[in-house]
């Protein structure tokens, strides 16, 4: 049987998305560049930030032929290399490293840079959808469980000294895990470690634990008495005392003074407009200024005033919130919703095992971006410096989730090929 072509069979709904995406992108980081720019200039300058993303969307596109023209079982078969080659990459970064605003995430090349972590999300996803398609693993195991955790948790060791941001990132493929059978009780555990995590920075550990206490024998005495068991309630309260209070030396010790400060703001405990809460406020203001339509492309009084820090980057979200208003921002968004969920949709149409959990892979990865940079953006969460898909500015950024999407694409339009 002859394989039938990858170019008829490709999912064209995604890959309108993700032109309509790059070119709205381009487009938004044109308008948040104009402000540091002095008299006129082509919309192709290559010396300014949207010139330069002009030739990374260029690049773009050998490069997304390239990977559709190699075949679909190279990327299974190669994975153990490509996720080696990824951690490696990532641990040059302590030799080799360029540093920038204190974050050593970039080898330098001239003028040009590039960040490996962007494309070690794409070696992880390989490596664990080709361990968990194994079919001698089953997640119920807890030595599967470890490996499969450990292939996770690698490339985070080496990420998050330098970027806390990128290696929060990696921490959200345990619902791909989740999906393959991982026991729920992992996700109950790290969904209370955050919540613990938050309070012991706002109360007392003393308040906590009482409150903990009052929980835990709530449900002992709602437990039959058949399921109650006393020594594993204490063990338990026991471990969250500990965790309360090693939380103030993690937090003052492990993360960084402007980590802290961004805590601190975002919980209330700081006001500081004018410094390390600048950049959020500004974007709120941005945003909520663009009302229902916006004020325009190329109208945007905060954008051209250059009052947004990074706006090209981390923030280009409130150019659309401030240009293109409420309603262009509910359109943004239903892009990413609908991508998402068209990623989910082919993946669950896969024949084999592992482009399915690849898929689920890709989802994952732009769902937790997207969510954590718009969050950022209007200031529910701390600013922690991620990207938003193929819309912020960066050739790392864009050409990674690139490989990332279009290896599934090529799966996908493989599939007629799959028995």
């Amino acid at each position: 049987m002859k394989n039938q072509s990858v170019t008829n069979n490709i999912d064209w709904i995604t890959v309108t998305i993700y032109i309509i995406m790059v070119i709205l992108g381009w487009l938004n980081i044109y308008s948040s560049s104009l402000s540091s720019i002095e008299g006129e200039t082509s919309i192709f300058d290559v010396t300014q930030i949207y010139g330069k993303q002009f030739l990374f969307i260029l690049v773009s596109i050998p490069l997304i032929f390239t990977i559709l023209a190699i075949d679909a079982k190279f990327y299974e078969k190669f994975s153990s290399i490509f996720y080696v080659l990824g951690l490696l990459s990532l641990a040059g970064l302590f030799v080799f490293g360029k540093t920038v605003k204190g974050q050593t995430n970039w080898y330098g090349f001239s003028s040009f840079s590039i960040q490996p972590a962007e494309f070690a999300k794409t070696t992880t996803a390989l490596l664990l959808s080709k361990f968990l398609s194994d079919v001698q693993v089953n997640l119920k195991e807890s030595q599967k469980q470890i490996q499969a955790l450990g292939i996770i948790i690698l490339p985070i060791l080496l990420i998050a000294p330098n970027d806390p941001g990128s290696a929060l990132i990696y921490t959200f493929l345990v619902l791909v895990l989740y999906r393959e059978g991982l026991p729920s009780w992992y996700l109950w555990t790290g969904f209370v470690a955050i919540v613990l995590f938050i309070f012991a920075l706002l109360l007392e550990p003393y308040v906590i634990i009482l409150i903990a206490l009052a929980v835990i024998s709530f449900i002992y005495f709602k437990s039959r008495l058949i399921d109650r068991n006393w020594m594993m309630s204490g063990i338990l309260l026991i471990l969250i005392s500990g965790y309360v209070f090693s939380v103030d030396y993690v937090f003052d010790n492990v993360f960084k003074q402007h980590h802290r400060d961004r805590f601190n703001i975002l919980l209330g405990k700081e006001v500081d407009l004018k410094g390390v809460g600048y950049n959020t406020n500004q974007s709120e203001i941005a945003i909520g200024s663009g009302g229902w339509f916006g004020k325009g492309y190329l109208e945007g009084t905060q954008t051209k005033g250059g009052f947004v820090p990074e706006q090209h980057s981390d923030y280009i979200f409130t150019t659309v919130g401030e240009e293109w208003g409420f309603v262009g921002s509910i359109f943004i968004i239903l892009l990413f919703v609908g991508l998402i969920i068209r990623i989910i949709y082919l993946s669950e149409r896969q024949k084999t095992k592992f482009s399915r959990i690849y898929g689920y892979c890709v989802a994952s990865i732009l769902f937790i971006h997207f969510f954590v940079n718009i969050a950022m953006v209007i200031g529910i969460f701390p600013t922690i410096g991620v990207p938003l898909p193929f819309f912020s500015y960066g050739g790392s950024s864009l050409w990674g989730f690139t490989i990332l999407l279009f290896i599934f694409l090529k799966m996908d339009a493989n599939k007629v090929n799959e028995w």
